[in-house]
């Protein structure tokens, strides 16, 4: 049946539920999103879907375009489901009551929560939008270096939010771009957060490099820990290597300045979402 963008009379109460852990040539950077997995097809005519309660609430909390949303019929009350109702309901979404199968089925395998937003592809962003977005602050934006997990890029998505990054530059070949699984680890920050998808990464820094962006690499074989860097305070893109090998050899070159994050354990490395949350704190304590 339809909700009128009210939680039905007979649903139990509950708590919310925590979260987990436009493109194209014309003045945008776009490519092709490279083979997606399962649960990251979109919604079959053209569009995506959107699965979790967080990042379908944070859908409509941006004001993004959403063309439907499926409920699970099974699916308890909550704070959050009833945000989203009331949400789709002062921006006209139609919100069906349907059978949890069905939204499986739509889902094809992501983790939905029993909440499903059937909405347009995910429109990218241009660097000349971010800039505004930034405004008068020192720019923040944080690039991605060949990082081909979704779940990394909404991770580090999620972080770069919460700190007040102005953007995130992801390329358009060989790289995880925004899909589903993203969408769903970012818990609604890529609702939010501007997405750049750049056709090439060393000449997209070496650019703002001639804007008096500085460019900051993640290196664990770097000499300068990045407490002492000196640049963290300016504008900046903060670059985060591929899962495994880290940096490539001419994006390393590419940046001004290479850092590590100190390490006093046994384990030698960090998972590339990690690495960027504690390298963004650092940032964000320099510039506090």
């Amino acid at each position: 049946m339809s909700r009128t963008g009210r939680p039905a009379p007979n649903r139990r109460g509950g708590s919310g539920e925590g979260g987990r852990g436009d493109g194209g040539r014309g003045g945008r950077e776009a490519g092709h999103r490279g083979q997606q997995r399962r649960g990251d097809r979109g919604s079959g005519d053209g569009g995506r879907v959107v699965g979790g309660l967080h990042p379908v609430r944070e859908l409509l909390r941006a004001g993004r375009p959403v063309r439907r949303i499926l409920v699970a019929d099974t699916r308890d009350a909550s704070a959050v489901l009833d945000e989203i109702l009331a949400l789709a309901g002062r921006a006209g979404v139609p919100v069906d009551e349907v059978d949890r199968d069905r939204i499986d089925d739509r889902a094809e395998g992501l983790v939905h929560q029993g909440v499903l937003a059937l909405a347009p592809a995910f429109a990218y962003a241009t660097l000349d939008e971010v800039r505004r977005v930034a405004g008068a602050q020192p720019l923040l934006l944080v690039a991605l270096d060949s990082v081909t997990d979704p779940h990394n890029l909404g991770s580090i998505a999620r972080t770069a939010d919460a700190v007040g990054a102005h953007g995130l530059l992801v390329p358009a070949r060989r790289a995880a771009s925004v899909t589903p699984t993203a969408e769903k680890a970012a818990a609604g920050a890529l609702a939010h957060l501007p997405v750049v998808q750049v056709t090439n990464l060393v000449r997209t820094l070496r650019g703002l490099q001639g804007d008096g962006v500085w460019a900051v690499g993640l290196a664990g074989e770097a000499a300068t820990a990045i407490g002492d860097s000196r640049l963290l305070g300016d504008p900046l893109v903060l670059v985060v290597g591929a899962e495994g090998h880290g940096l490539s050899r001419l994006t390393a070159q590419t940046c001004d300045e290479l850092v590590h994050l100190p390490m006093r354990g046994a384990v030698g490395s960090l998972n590339a979402s990690v690495a960027a949350a504690v390298a963004l704190y650092e940032v964000l304590r320099h510039r506090a």
